[in-house]
């Protein structure tokens, strides 16, 4: 095919549309995400959860004894550290803290540890309680 009669011919200019900026011209070039959000899905999925263990009979007993110790002494405020589960808000799972500090409250009846700072922890979900 010969362009010969197209080839020396000026470049048109519209007299309507101003013209477009560089900047404007290269973003039609630029890679773009076909499917948005798909990058953060994979993260999440690849995202590492532990599974929340349940306590033999044993640390059942020693828990329960610590908690009695706690109990007894609260006017004292003693010094506890707490491993409990933290269940995952986005899937199934979740992962293990350790916390310290100073009991201010034992509420029996709601089933939660509240400490000094005001951290307040389930005690369903304590896998390990120990005194400071």
């Amino acid at each position: 095919m010969s362009y010969d009669d197209i080839i020396n011919m000026p470049h048109h200019v519209s007299s309507k549309h101003p013209q477009m900026s560089l900047l404007d011209r290269a973003a039609q070039f630029s890679p773009f995400a076909a499917l948005t959000g798909y990058d953060a899905a994979i993260r999440e999925t690849a995202r590492l959860t532990d599974e929340c263990m349940e306590l033999d009979e044993d640390s059942k007993e020693q828990m329960d004894r610590c908690l009695q110790e706690i109990k007894a002494n609260l006017s004292q405020m003693p010094m506890v550290s707490v491993t409990s589960f933290v269940p995952d808000e986005r899937k199934e799972g979740g992962f293990y803290e350790t916390v310290c500090g100073r009991v201010k409250k034992l509420d029996e009846y709601g089933g939660r540890i509240v400490l000094e700072d005001d951290t307040s922890l389930d005690i369903a979900m304590i896998c390990k309680l120990e005194r400071s």
